[in-house]
Parts: C-alpha cells; sequence; structure tokens
C-alpha cells in the first residue's frame, strides 16, 4: 500500500522505514529538511509541505499517518490535512492525543467525508526491531482497509505462547493490534495502558529505592547490606514473577551505571497518567495505584530519589525520554503532551511507549 508519514521523530520515522521494510510505500513529511532527507535515502518519496504530501498520493483512498506531538500541533496538522483531502480518504493519529479531542475530530472530518482513525501506538525506540503495538478507534471500513499497514507495524504471533482458554484462528489482538471500537476507543485504552505504565514503574522504583537504602546508617549496622542493584535487577529477568520488559530496561541501565548517576531523577509526565485519572474520576473508579504514581511524578521535581532515577533511566530505555529536554506539563487536553511519536521537527519530543 502507499501511505503517508507526517512527523519524522524517534517513532515516526521508523515506523515509516518498517514499513517500507514489509514493501509499502511511504511518502513523508517533516518540517526538518534533514529528516525528511533521511527518509528519502531509505527509499521514500519526501514531501516539502503537507500540501505535496498529499499531492504525491497516487492511491485512492489517500491515507495519512500522523506522528505529532498531542496538542496543538497535530490539532493544527489533522485541520490542514481535512481542508486538502477529500471524500473516503484516512487521517490516522498515531501519537498520544486525548481521546475525547479524537471524538470531536473525527465529527468534524466526517462533515467534509473525510474519515479519521486513532491509533495509540505502544513500541517507542525499539518498534522498528520488537514491531508496535496498536489499539485502533474508527470506522470498521477505513480500520479494515488499512490493515495491511497495522499488520505489518504489530509484532506478530512471535514466540509468545498462546493464552490458555484462545481458541480459533489467531486475532488480530494475538498479532498484536486490535480495533477498539469508534472514534477515540483507541487513545481511551492506550491512555489508561499508559496510567499503568506509571504504576508498574513506580513500583520498581520504590522496591529499588529500598534496595538501595538498606545500607542507610540510620539503621542498626548488624542490619545494614550492601546491596548489588544490578545482580537483583538481572536475577529477577530470569523466572521471576516481576519480569518484565520495563525490568529489563532498568537492569540494562543499572549495567551501565549501578549508581544511576547520570540521571538527576526529575521525571516528567506527558499527558496520559492525568487523563487516565480524570477518566477515573468521572467513571466513579478508585485508582489508588495509578494516582500516587502520577503524583510521584510531580514529588520528584522538587526532591530527587534513587528510585527516581530508576524512572528516569526506564523512560530513556523504552522512549528516548532525556531529562530537561522534553516539553512542559500536558495539563489539558488543549495544551496536550508530547506524544511518544517524537515532533513534527524531527527533534526528541516524547515515545508513545
Amino acid at each position: 500500500m502507499q501511505i503517508a508519514v507526517v512527523g519524522l521523530g524517534r517513532m515516526g520515522a521508523n515506523i515509516s522505514r518498517r514499513l517500507m521494510q514489509a514493501g509499502h510505500r511511504c511518502v513523508v513529511f517533516d518540517i526538518a529538511a534533514q529528516a525528511r532527507e533521511a527518509l528519502a535515502r531509505d527509499g521514500a518519496t519526501a514531501a516539502a509541505s503537507l500540501e505535496q504530501l498529499v499531492q504525491a498520493l497516487t492511491d485512492r483512498p489517500r491515507a495519512v499517518w500522523v506522528m505529532l506531538p498531542a496538542g496543538r500541533i497535530t490539532e493544527q496538522s489533522v485541520e490542514q490535512l481535512g481542508s486538502l483531502l477529500g471524500r473516503d480518504d484516512i487521517v490516522i493519529d498515531g501519537g498520544n492525543s486525548f481521546y475525547k479531542d479524537d471524538i470531536r475530530r473525527a465529527g468534524s472530518l466526517a462533515q467534509r467525508g473525510v474519515r479519521y482513525v486513532d491509533c495509540g501506538t505502544s513500541g517507542g525506540v525499539w518498534g522498528i526491531d520488537r514491531g508496535y503495538c496498536m489499539m485502533i478507534g474508527g470506522p470498521k471500513e477505513a480500520v479494515e482497509h488499512l490493515d495491511p499497514i497495522f499488520a505489518a507495524l504489530a509484532p506478530g504471533i512471535g514466540s509468545i505462547a498462546r493464552t490458555p482458554g484462545r481458541s480459533g484462528s489467531q486475532a488480530r489482538a494475538e498479532r498484536g493490534y486490535i480495533h477498539a471500537g469508534p472514534s477515540g476507543a483507541g487513545h481511551f485504552v492506550k491512555m489508561v495502558h499508559n496510567g499503568i505504565e506509571y504504576g508498574l514503574m513506580q513500583a520498581y522504583a520504590e522496591g529499588f529505592d529500598i534496595l538501595r537504602n538498606k545500607d542507610s546508617k540510620d539503621l542498626p549496622e548488624g542490619e545494614r547490606f550492601d546491596l548489588n542493584m544490578a545482580d537483583i535487577a538481572e536475577v529477577w529477568r530470569r523466572g521471576s514473577v516481576i519480569s518484565s520488559w520495563l525490568l529489563d530496561l532498568g537492569a540494562a541501565a543499572l549495567a551501565k551505571d549501578p549508581q544511576l548517576a547520570a540521571f538527576s531523577g526529575y521525571v516528567q509526565d506527558s499527558g496520559e497518567g492525568r487523563w487516565t485519572i480524570q477518566a477515573a474520576i468521572e467513571e466513579s473508579v478508585p485508582a489508588e495505584v495509578l494516582s500516587q504514581a502520577l503524583y510521584a511524578r510531580f514529588r520528584s521535581r522538587q526532591q530527587h530519589t534513587f528510585g527516581d532515577k530508576m524512572l528516569s533511566a526506564m523512560r530513556l530505555g523504552f522512549g528516548g525520554h532525556i531529562e530537561g529536554n522534553e516539553p512542559g506539563d500536558a495539563a489539558s487536553s488543549a495544551a496536550g503532551g508530547a506524544s511518544g511519536a517524537g515532533s513534527a521537527a524531527g527533534l526528541p519530543g516524547k515515545g508513545a511507549r
């Protein structure tokens, strides 16, 4: 298939490359010329503007994947594409937009006959090799049309054993992507995914903080242990019930720097955690762990711990998030937060994860 990709940051560029490796044809745009040129060298058709991008699309219906930070830049890009595309064409937002914005955009574009698909995308900077887990919302016909694109980006069956109790043919979910429901449903599922991510990371961070401080001078001398953080992380990776990719990333960071001295422990939040808590409040659902994990990030900006450094190390590992080099907080859907997508300028933004 032919597809356009707007935004060639950490994830947009790799999504384009993975699609081309699968035989799809990509037309790409980024405001940074060097980002466009890099993809052109890899086989993409580079466009110098959104107008040129749309003109270069010859397949019908035309499909444009927007991979930009959530908020104003995505809003403006989707609006402009809506004016350039025609009936039955498709706009896909693969960043970390607020799901209520998706519902509004879908309604606005539908008035022009343009279809809107929201695709929560998890995989971070490793997605080009590992594949991307995708949670998709939008009209069934549009999602069905794009299935070859999603199938190429997804991890596939891989070596993961089938879940006991599942029967029949291997469904999309087993290959790493789902059609979650109507417009907004994809990003809603991804939003909660990221809220859970906050909680999991915080659990690891607090646990390693307790381990790290077992040699505290405040403890009786006979109860002090000088524990090897890197070895503990490594042994937990092997056969432990708390093994995970996040632990893998933490173990890699500790193996490189046991004191995590390269990290300050200032932990940014990118919007989805806040939105998850807002949804919990609207639904009257208690979410104590996820709420505390979000508040812990707020606290990290005033007082840093070893656990906060673990959080920073894991965020760098999966999404390339660099302390002090991220957009401001995504306090509202209007302001948005940097998505895991990277920026339109091709500069580091944040990891759909």
